[in-house]
């Protein structure tokens, strides 16, 4: 598997590169709705997809695929039914960094997070949650409208 490195350049701070496997599976989350979410982690000095949520798999499915003391990447794809009875959805980046998590860890997934996103072009509101209450359901379905 080829790695390519984000934004054509390495990140001078952190020398991150985003498998392109990152790209296409997300793409294909936007475009195809065939994964429900996708969790990405940092392996070595790249960013890999680490879990495919598929398209039956719901919130606490994905909140479940977290780990409880690593950081992770995150999008999730939340549908919903607005006011006008139509439906609807949006794609959520979420910087998984839990209080837990190694010092070092969050500091590579913090100075990396921005050059990552940018990689994945349609990322409509974006949560950093320390703890599962800051992305429970009812803050997600708040940022949603």
């Amino acid at each position: 598997m080829l790695g390519c490195l984000v934004g054509g350049q390495a990140n001078a701070a952190s020398g991150m590169a985003v498998e392109d496997e990152c790209k296409l599976k997300f793409l294909e989350l936007k475009t195809k709705r065939n994964h429900r979410f996708i969790i990405f982690k940092i392996e070595g000095q790249e960013v890999v997809v680490e879990k495919l949520g598929s398209p039956g798999d719901n919130y606490d499915d994905f909140t479940a695929s977290l780990p409880a003391d690593e950081c992770r990447y995150a999008v999730f794809d939340y549908e919903f039914i607005t006011d006008e009875n139509c439906q609807k959805s949006k794609i959520f980046f979420i910087a998984w960094s839990p209080d837990t998590s190694k010092v070092r860890m969050k500091m590579v997934y913090a100075s990396s997070k921005d050059r990552f996103k940018r990689e994945l072009d349609g990322i409509q509101v974006e949560l950093q949650a320390t703890d599962p209450s800051e992305m429970s359901i009812d803050i997600i379905k708040a940022r949603a409208f």
